[in-house]
């Protein structure tokens, strides 16, 4: 963490600022601390977070968790995206408890990511962790890329979906796990 700290002071530094200023000398550590943080991801793997959580049922039908908060940082510009998950996938004699679901989507979402291969990631995963006979996720989130630089549109939100095995092939399948999630 050290040099990550280094690292931000001259950051701080070569932005023509003073690194050792009372409102600063504390930031680098901090920066640092929270750089780890919102890529802790790359310090989990999927089988330390779904454990022992895989359990039998002979439920075939629906299995819907939405409005999953996101929050991850633009792999172009290290920027926040932030906003909403929600996943839904038919089991096949195994479901995955809850709240691995939404760990599954922290672990990704806590890397440099772009949305397109967030949305994929979830959704391969998930579909090879239960081998559920189909799996769709749907993100829908807001990007401070597109927000505080560039364009500067704050209301856009960028809307991404894979949708895996029944979801894509059966479009009824696939319509009402769009209906589910999209309603108030």
């Amino acid at each position: 963490m050290q040099t990550l700290e280094h690292l931000y002071t001259d950051i701080l530094a070569q932005i023509g600022e003073d690194p050792k200023r009372e409102g600063l000398t504390k930031t680098p550590a901090r920066a640092a601390r929270a750089l780890q943080f919102l890529t802790a991801g790359y310090e989990q793997s999927v089988e330390e977070i779904v454990n022992d959580a895989l359990f039998s049922s002979d439920i075939d039908e629906m299995v819907v968790l939405k409005n999953i908060e996101i929050y991850s940082l633009c792999e172009h510009h290290l920027l926040p995206f932030v906003g909403q998950c929600h996943i839904a996938y038919l089991p096949q004699g195994k479901v995955l408890g809850i709240s691995k679901i939404a760990r599954l989507v922290e672990i990704f979402a806590r890397r440099l990511q772009i949305q397109e291969n967030l949305t994929k990631q979830i959704a391969d995963t998930l579909l090879e962790v239960t081998g559920a006979s189909g799996v769709g996720v749907l993100i829908e989130a807001q990007h401070f890329c597109m927000m505080m630089r560039g364009i500067q549109k704050q209301n856009s939100v960028l809307s991404t979906s894979v949708m895996l095995g029944e979801f894509r092939n059966n479009p009824q399948t696939r319509n009402e796990f769009l209906s589910l999630v999209t309603r108030k």
